[in-house]
């Protein structure tokens, strides 16, 4: 595996794998490597060719009161872990590379959806994320990108990007992975005592139960919130951000659940912000 910080040696490699009729795979990420991100690495180097993934904390997806300083960093134990699952090239830029004239004033708008959900939670974060997507896509050029389905809304938001701005990407979304007990893995789960930890688990049983009422013939969105709310506010090291259930490929709200349609929930639990969501499958 050829490790490298640099944006050139990033294009140059990419681009000489192409010369070479390689496919490339792309899998970018913040770092803290689990399980969820080696499945998208593991699925890149099962597609493709060459397989490429970033570690990078980007501060642009940050807000001012949010955990940016904290962020769990283990570049170390992360190359480790990308050499174990054949990633062929992993960069690791610092800030300064990525940019280095600053942060700078021009940034990727991602339209009315990233002021929706996460976005009114986290002004300003899927403004940070296109930006910098947008700034890989263009060093590694022409690839497939994996996403994790965990970040749905990121999906979503990534996905028009690609498609209004004429990206030559393939985004491809992955099944979030879970810990036995049904925990979405996430890096903040570091963040989660033993007894929160347990707290956690109030965010996927919610999102179980209401798969379970669909399943079930519930068609109502509103009996679907109330439901996710009742069961998360139940647990008292929870505090509820946000509950919704929204049309799966346009992220609107539903007034019945008729096609594919995605339920989410956001909760903080100790100082961890949390976010989950699960497909909810419809046979009428």
């Amino acid at each position: 595996m050829e490790v490298t910080g640099s944006r050139d040696a990033l294009r140059e490699v990419c681009e000489e794998a192409r010369r070479k009729d390689l496919s490339v795979g792309f899998v970018p990420t913040l770092g803290s490597l689990h399980e969820g991100h080696l499945s998208l690495a593991r699925r890149a180097r099962e597609e493709c060719d060459f397989a490429v993934m970033s570690i990078f904390v980007n501060p642009l997806q940050f807000g001012p009161n949010e955990d940016l300083a904290s962020y769990p960093r283990h570049l170390g134990r992360d190359a480790g872990l990308a050499e174990e699952v054949r990633i062929d090239l992993l960069f690791t830029p610092d800030e300064a590379e990525m940019y280095p004239h600053g942060r700078g004033e021009v940034t990727v708008d991602p339209g009315p959806l990233g002021d929706r959900l996460e976005g009114v939670s986290r002004p300003g974060h899927f403004r940070g994320v296109c930006t910098v997507v947008a700034k890989l896509f263009d060093l590694v050029g022409p690839c497939r990108a994996y996403f994790g389905e965990k970040d749905a809304q990121q999906l979503v938001v990534i996905r028009r990007m690609v498609g209004d701005l004429d990206m030559p990407v393939e985004v491809v979304g992955c099944p979030t992975v879970r810990e036995p007990d049904g925990l979405a893995m996430s890096s903040r789960n570091i963040y989660l005592s033993e007894e929160e930890r347990g707290a956690a688990l109030s965010l996927s049983r919610a999102l179980f139960e209401v798969r379970e009422l669909v399943a079930a013939g519930e068609r109502d969105p509103r009996v679907l919130r109330a439901r996710m709310q009742a069961r998360i506010e139940a647990e008292p090291l929870a505090t509820l951000d946000y509950v919704a259930v929204v049309e799966d490929r346009t992220f609107e709200d539903v007034v019945r659940v008729t096609g594919p349609t995605r339920a989410l929930v956001a909760a903080r639990v100790g100082k961890a912000r949390l976010i989950d969501n699960v497909l909810l499958s419809v046979e009428d």
